[in-house]
């Protein structure tokens, strides 16, 4: 598969030697790799369909290096694009032929524990789960639990807005993040946010988060924590129907019952995970939704009461109640195994990430069943049901001539479809590369550019992962006087890609 990105800039690739010499002296050791062979593993994300080496691979250890590197990119036009883990679904961290490849790797250091104030601070490198780690001894977790927490970084998090399984009920990375250190494309360094829940002034924390690498380069961050559940169940609930799963979700929320999670899986994804991991899923449903309520003992014995009622309103055909911690972290091994699980079953899949209005469920689920039918390739759906995050896994063999070019057709339609039901085109993967054509199907010209003019505040020549995100390349100096006038765009001269 091909993607159109911005065309290599000749005079930076004709600097290269100088360059790395350069970064060198900011990073000394090893910093700066540049041969070809060891920059293989940079050349992709997780969204590996897509492959470009970079010019460089720089790997900072302090804020100061950072903001050195970024500072002698933007005082010499070379183009930067940040990479966390690089466990980026959507192509965010695909690198530049002429661009520095930023890692923030080294950066995985815990700095501060306040269980006072419910805060930690720590570097972009540390792993998500590592957070919940480093406090669950005092009875505290981080909240946001995306699948791959045990790989993924706060940084990356806060890059994409990252989800997980109990974000229904405790918000997503921008409802648990409360201050960054970023380091600006001129080298400034700047710190917004803190301790405190309320902060005076523009909402730079909402800014930033979600933002994908386009604005700035995180160095620190404040991360709320939060007390341990006091009781903690889960359900597994059987549907012999998709549509049937989908009202029950639907009818919970409601019934004014937020869980602490809600997720659902269709029948691919469960005989997949069950496989994988031996969760005990009945095997002869088409869904299954997994349902975990928290809070007080008493409070969840009632909930579970209610929701297993509902569930049997819907037409639920099977109901088991995890009785022990046990057991609970065994349903769910199932459900946050399914990418993988899946990865068993067909030799590629790829995974969409869309959101619709949880009472949109069933129709999304019936339009997802006729697209299958319409491309002639197989779909397997594991859905965050609670918020309406839609991940179906499109399976398809790359190897055949063909398939590839379908299964991105019927991704495209997947989001396509989303937005007519009143949704959006990501609920936490981001847009990257992969969704970034598909924007002017959700927001207007006018709109793209609104939002043009706020990098422009943060990043006036456009150095910072370019390529990402608009699908029209706009320089900063020409969108301040954009007049859009009969349909017809101006400056037709400027790349589009």
């Amino acid at each position: 598969m091909t993607i159109q990105m911005p065309e290599p800039d000749a005079s930076v690739l004709a600097r290269r030697d100088e360059i790395i010499a350069a970064l060198r002296e900011i990073v000394p050791g090893e910093g700066v790799i540049s041969s070809a062979a060891e920059m293989v593993p940079y050349e992709s994300d997780g969204l590996m369909a897509y492959r470009q080496p970079p010019m460089v691979v720089v790997l900072p250890s302090t804020t100061k290096q950072v903001s050195q590197v970024l500072k002698y990119c933007h005082d010499n036009g070379i183009r930067v694009v940040p990479r966390g883990a690089g466990t980026s679904l959507s192509g965010g961290a695909l690198p530049l032929a002429d661009g520095v490849l930023l890692g923030l790797g080294k950066f995985k250091r815990i700095r501060e524990i306040d269980f006072d104030n419910r805060a930690v601070v720590v570097e972009p490198g540390v792993t998500n789960l590592a957070i919940t780690q480093a406090v669950e001894h005092a009875g505290f977790y981080y909240a946001p639990d995306p699948s791959s927490q045990i790989a993924c970084t706060i940084g990356g998090n806060i890059a994409e807005n990252s989800g997980g399984v109990h974000c229904l009920k405790y918000g997503m990375t921008t409802n648990n993040v409360l201050g960054c250190e970023i380091v600006l494309i001129t080298g400034e360094i700047i710190k917004i946010g803190g301790k405190c829940t309320e902060n005076a002034g523009y909402d730079l924390m909402g800014v930033i988060t979600g933002s994908e690498g386009l604005l700035g380069v995180i160095t620190e961050v404040t991360v709320r924590i939060l007390r341990k559940p006091e009781t903690a169940r889960a359900l597994m609930v059987g549907f012999a129907e998709i549509e049937a799963a989908g009202r029950c979700v639907a009818e919970i929320i409601g019934a004014g019952i937020i869980p602490g999670g809600m997720e659902m899986m269709d029948k691919p994804a469960i005989h997949a995970a069950e496989a994988f991991v031996h969760a005990g899923y009945p095997l002869d449903v088409e869904a299954l939704l997994i349902i975990e309520l928290d809070g007080p003992g008493v409070e969840v014995d009632e909930l579970i009461a209610r929701v297993e009622t509902i569930a049997q309103s819907c037409g639920s055909t099977t109901c088991q109640i995890s009785t022990s911690e046990q057991q609970r972290l065994l349903f769910w091994a199932g459900r946050k195994a399914a990418f993988p699980a899946v990865g068993r079953i067909s030799p590629d899949y790829l995974c969409m990430d869309g959101t619709i209005p949880r009472g949109k469920l069933p129709e999304a689920l019936a339009r997802i069943r006729q697209l299958s039918e319409k491309y002639q390739l197989g779909v397997a759906n594991v859905f965050h049901a609670g918020d309406g995050n839609l991940h179906p896994l499109i399976l398809y063999d790359a190897n055949k001539p063909g398939e590839t070019d379908r299964a991105e057709a019927f991704g495209a339609d997947i989001l396509r479809v989303c937005v007519e039901l009143g949704g959006v085109l990501t609920g936490e993967h981001g847009v990257g590369i992969e969704k970034r054509d598909l924007m002017p199907e959700m927001f207007s010209q006018i709109d793209l550019v609104q939002q043009q003019r706020l990098k422009c505040a943060f990043d006036a020549e456009g150095l910072l992962n370019p390529g990402k995100v608009f699908p029209t390349l706009h320089r900063c100096a020409e969108l301040g006087r954009m007049h859009v006038r009969g349909g017809k765009l101006p400056f037709a001269d400027i790349p589009r890609f």
